[in-house]
């Protein structure tokens, strides 16, 4: 009986180990995923970030950067814990999961919580900066900023195309005749910006406001849902490394 025991015992460790190993291979496929998304955020969308007053958006892309990392590196060492069977490495291992539980958790609530808040946001301060430094000196970034905006987005001002008659560029004559800036032109060319009728310019759909707030909004809920799913599928992680921590602890070796 008691061999009967111990050999049982014996094929469910095997088990976990194999789970495990399972686990850690798609855990580590997982935090590359994490870490894509974060950079994915901070590189190609680094402009829209730069037109936000909060640094919230850009916090819960470099914490799903970060989580990423730590994920792939854990899922290496989580290998090797469960092939070498050492209750030390487990441990750590054990450790390393919740940390990153924990980041990114707190990723998925930033992302909630600036969901919330985001529309206020950009009502304050979209509009101020787009008025205020738009092709201002010092401000390039600003300027290549709103100009991509106005072009992917197709849209012209913070609410209308009329905003940018308040605009320092307009009112400085820095603009040269023109009513809005050429970004705002459906086929831009040199000084398009001066007719700013419908069939030139994007006036009848709609400002900018609108489809920054629809487009982070999106991109809030990926980070949020990203961070929380993984995050959930990483208790599953931590109890089958108890299990076959305590496996280990029970057999002789």
């Amino acid at each position: 009986m008691g061999a009967y025991d111990e050999k049982k015992e014996t094929c469910g460790t095997i088990c976990l180990k194999y789970l495990l190993f399972t686990f850690n291979f798609l855990f580590w496929l997982a935090g590359g995923a994490v870490m894509a998304v974060g950079i994915w955020t901070l590189v190609e969308k680094s402009d829209y970030i730069s037109l936000l007053s909060s640094s919230t958006y850009a916090a819960s892309a470099y914490i799903l950067v970060l989580a990423g990392a730590i994920v792939m590196v854990t899922g290496v060492l989580g290998c090797c814990a469960t092939f070498k069977e050492q209750r030390s490495l487990l441990r750590v291992y054990f450790v390393l999961l919740l940390c990153i539980f924990l980041l990114e958790i707190l990723a998925g609530v930033l992302a909630y919580i600036y969901y919330q808040q985001l529309n206020e946001e950009l009502k304050q301060n979209l509009r101020e900066t787009m008025v205020q430094k738009y092709k201002q000196k010092g401000q390039d970034h600003i300027t290549k900023a709103v100009d991509k905006l106005q072009q992917e987005f197709k849209c012209c001002g913070s609410n209308r195309s009329t905003d940018w008659a308040d605009s320092e560029w307009v009112k400085s004559g820095g603009a040269e005749g023109r009513i809005v800036p050429d970004s705002c032109c459906k086929t831009p060319t040199p000084q398009c910006g001066m007719r700013d009728h419908p069939s030139n310019i994007y006036k009848v759909e709609g400002g900018c406001i609108t489809k920054l707030e629809n487009f982070i909004l999106e991109h809030l809920r990926i980070i949020g849902a990203v961070g929380i799913g993984i995050a959930c599928v990483q208790i599953i992680g931590m109890v089958f490394t108890c299990c076959l921590y305590r496996n280990l602890k029970a057999e002789p070796y």
